[in-house]
């Protein structure tokens, strides 16, 4: 009798412990845990592993340039359409630690500087600092841009004339991102004091912060976590017309908030670009054995007002709207007739890409991906690839343009990548692997419901039959 019971009893609870395991699963109840927890542990503050990585990045950044050497810069001038031959990559590995750190409300937000530091290296570039690279002549152009209409304009035609200045320059790679002394902005200079004679793309940019952020700490909202709320004490800009385009939104791009779904919209501050711009998820991807969701900012973000009528705003001067996938930044950059886009014009209008002959648009090298760990929101993998071009076109004021055609003429484009070390991914992959544990207990627990009901299948079929008596086993009738 005991041994029946006690049969009977594994039956009950294999049933018991299926239903629990199917109840937990179907609930979610492991995984809403995790996230509920997940979501309050990672917060910017003292003492938390987020708080460390976000003040100083463990894993390594590298900045790649390559510049557009032109080719014909005689043909340009009498019309024809530029021709380029890309050279690069001129490497650099990037410093960027956050400095001057202040807390601020109770905790709830932290002010800080991000200066970046870049050092040169050699091994991993094509060339010495010293190159020498034949491109659009940026100060000149923004000089004529700038006083095309005023009455100072054939004096400094005449200027330039003198000066042998042109359009077009030759200078090194250094020079070109760090910056020179430019003697015609030197001969400039005392009649238009404001100028500055020193220029490069990059020039007060080594070594230099872009302004002072304070972010959200998300200590009172997960989704909070690293999120801008002032750059430069503005919570809006002023470059753009429209309010929307003039918004600062999301993170600075290096960090997201925990529990990141697929169907979520990723907004970014970037102050290189002068503007917030968004990503969409668009697969999964592992990194280093890592699960992940990759996000890329689609083609609506730099898209003209015809097809994302958001991005109105971004037409300057109001109602001057250039062709999809480029951004005309002048405004942010002193009046310089500077276009942003991504490199080799990936996503732009056709009518970029033919302008220019060795324009050679390629999604896996010139589209800017995002690569993040869901549960954790660390970015495992990311490479910010961007295009500096500019507008050269004829004007009448100034000789030195000759019959060139209006054009936009590349520069040179950055991709700044990053992979995670292989210390934070070790601490990473126990993070998951501790999560997949806790997620899996339901199946653990429908796996061992099973497994007595196994047991149960099998004592119910070795049960014998009771032996008769040999009362019993007597026929019933005798011969």
């Amino acid at each position: 009798m005991l041994k029946s019971c006690c049969v009977y009893s594994v039956g009950l609870f294999s049933v018991l412990i299926l239903i629990a395991g199917i109840s937990l699963d179907l609930s979610n109840v492991f995984p809403n845990l995790l996230n509920s927890i997940v979501k309050k542990e990672v917060v910017l503050k003292n003492g938390t592993d987020s708080f460390e990585a976000w003040k100083n990045p463990p894993p390594p950044v590298y900045m790649q340039f390559y510049f557009f050497n032109l080719t014909n810069p005689l043909e340009v001038l009498d019309g024809d359409r530029p021709a380029v031959i890309e050279k690069g990559p001129y490497t650099y590995r990037e410093y960027r630690p956050m400095e001057e750190v202040e807390f601020l409300d109770n905790g709830t937000k932290v002010s800080a500087v991000n200066p970046k530091t870049y050092i040169f290296q050699a091994n991993m570039s094509v060339g010495p600092e010293s190159d020498l690279i034949r491109t659009v002549n940026i100060p000149a152009v923004t000089v004529m841009e700038k006083y095309k209409d005023s009455f100072f304009a054939r004096s400094i035609s005449a200027l330039m004339t003198s000066s042998s200045e042109g359009i077009f320059t030759t200078r090194t790679v250094g020079e070109l991102l760090w910056g020179y002394e430019d003697p015609f902005l030197k001969r400039l200079k005392p009649v238009i004091p404001e100028l500055d004679d020193m220029f490069g793309l990059f020039y007060k940019a080594n070594a230099t912060n872009d302004g002072q952020y304070v972010f959200f700490t998300g200590e009172h909202n997960y989704t909070d976590f690293a999120r801008v709320d002032t750059w430069n004490d503005e919570r809006q800009l002023d470059w753009w017309t429209s309010d929307q385009c003039n918004m600062i939104n999301g993170t600075n791009g290096a960090f997201f908030h925990p529990v990141v779904t697929k169907d979520e919209t990723l907004y970014m501050f970037s102050s290189d670009l002068c503007r917030s711009l968004y990503a969409t998820y668009v697969e999964d991807i592992t990194v280093k054995g890592l699960p992940g969701y990759r996000f890329v900012p689609p083609s609506s973000v730099f898209a003209n007002l015809t097809v994302n009528p958001d991005n109105a705003g971004f037409c300057v001067p109001k109602g001057n709207c250039l062709g999809s996938g480029v951004l005309n930044v002048s405004p942010c950059k002193q009046g310089a007739p500077i276009i942003m886009s991504s490199p080799h014009f990936y996503q732009a209008d056709e009518k970029y890409v033919n302008d220019v002959f060795g324009m050679r648009p390629n999604k896996d090298l010139h589209q800017t991906t995002i690569d993040i760990n869901p549960f954790t929101g660390i970015v495992m993998q990311a490479a910010k690839r961007l295009q500096i071009n500019v507008l050269l076109e004829k004007l009448s004021s100034f000789r030195q343009t000759g019959n060139v055609q209006t054009v936009i003429v590349p520069v040179a484009y950055l991709n700044e990548s990053v992979v995670i070390d292989d210390v934070s991914a070790k601490k990473l992959q126990a993070v998951i692997g501790k999560r997949n544990v806790v997620v899996n207990i339901p199946f653990m627990l429908i796996g061992l419901a099973i497994l007595l009901g196994v047991v149960f299948m099998a004592f119910i079929c070795r049960q014998k039959a009771p032996e008769s008596s040999a009362a019993e086993r007597q026929p019933l009738l005798n011969s």
